[in-house]
């Protein structure tokens, strides 16, 4: 009697392991870090043209206010290259932001998920909140400056060369510090985009878990890009105040808001989000996809 009591004791426990999955750290950093680079190569013109309209001042500057339009009017005027300014700096800043996104979201995952490795609608906010605000620090915040800085330069002066020389420009200029312009504002949106997508995404591939639909490529596309649709609306007017305080000349976090509300009004927040949306329906599909796919490569493993 003892011996089959035992023998059960190891059985369930072998079942509880097997059901609480952790995803090893290497593979959440190489996975995130490719899923990111694909991402951000793919859907980087519609980036841009969102960051162009949101940098638009009313009265001052004449230009499609539709970002469609936008990418039409730089590739007939300026040709298709120019859709990708700046684009080297974000695949790269990409890369980083989503290895350290994946890596610190699975590590505080794993560390909050129960016995069976379900992950609460609200720790999977919690976790996605932490993982933006590390990601916007170790990588998001100076990539961004220098992407939005590019743009932004490109209507005009035309003084940056490159993602590089852009980088030395402002740090002669500035000091170092000035690649760190917008950390406050960037970081706000960073916490808020992440937690919005990655809770959002938990809580379906939960629901579809407990649903029985069978993991593959396409759903969790179709998860990754309703995760997006519904970030963008929640998390718009983080971003626009972001692009506005990172612009080449910089504004405080007051002054940034207290532009768009001048230019546009409040509806201004929500500028560019019809572009961000077509953005992020995309690329939370392909982040997702590639990362569980990679993720499964990696580990030798199906689908968690």
């Amino acid at each position: 009697m003892e011996t089959q009591t035992r023998g059960t004791v190891r059985s369930e426990t072998a079942v509880a392991n097997s059901q609480k999955k952790r995803t090893p750290q290497w593979v959440s950093l190489v996975a995130g870090g490719v899923a990111g680079g694909v991402e951000a190569a793919v859907t980087y013109p519609f980036e841009y043209s969102k960051t162009r309209v949101q940098l638009l001042q009313n009265g001052v500057e004449a230009g499609p206010s539709n970002p469609l339009r936008v990418i039409l009017q730089v590739a007939q005027k300026e040709g298709i290259g120019a859709l990708y300014t700046g684009c080297s700096t974000l695949v790269i800043g990409t890369t980083a932001k989503a290895a350290v996104r994946f890596l610190s979201y699975d590590t505080i995952r794993n560390s909050l998920a129960d016995d069976r490795g379900k992950l609460s609608a609200g720790r999977g906010v919690l976790a996605g909140m932490v993982a933006g605000a590390v990601e916007s620090f170790v990588a998001v915040t100076p990539t961004e400056r220098i992407k939005t800085a590019l743009i932004d330069d490109a209507k005009n002066a035309r003084q940056f060369r490159s993602s590089l020389h852009a980088a030395r420009i402002l740090v002669r200029d500035h000091g170092p510090r000035e690649l760190y312009r917008g950390l406050v504002s960037t970081t706000i949106k960073q916490s808020a985009t992440s937690a919005v997508r990655m809770g959002t995404y938990n809580i379906l591939k939960e629901v579809s878990k407990s649903q029985g639909v069978t993991p593959s490529v396409y759903t969790n596309f179709g998860m990754g890009a309703l995760a997006g649709v519904v970030t963008v609306y929640a998390t718009q007017p983080f971003d626009t105040i972001k692009t506005r305080a990172q612009s080449v000349q910089g504004a405080g976090i007051g002054e940034a808001v207290r532009s768009v509300v001048r230019d546009y009004g409040i509806r201004g927040f929500w500028k560019g989000s019809s572009m961000r949306l077509g953005r992020l329906l995309l690329s939370g599909g392909i982040v997702f996809s590639v990362y569980e796919e990679v993720a499964a490569l990696l580990s030798h493993s199906p689908y968690k």
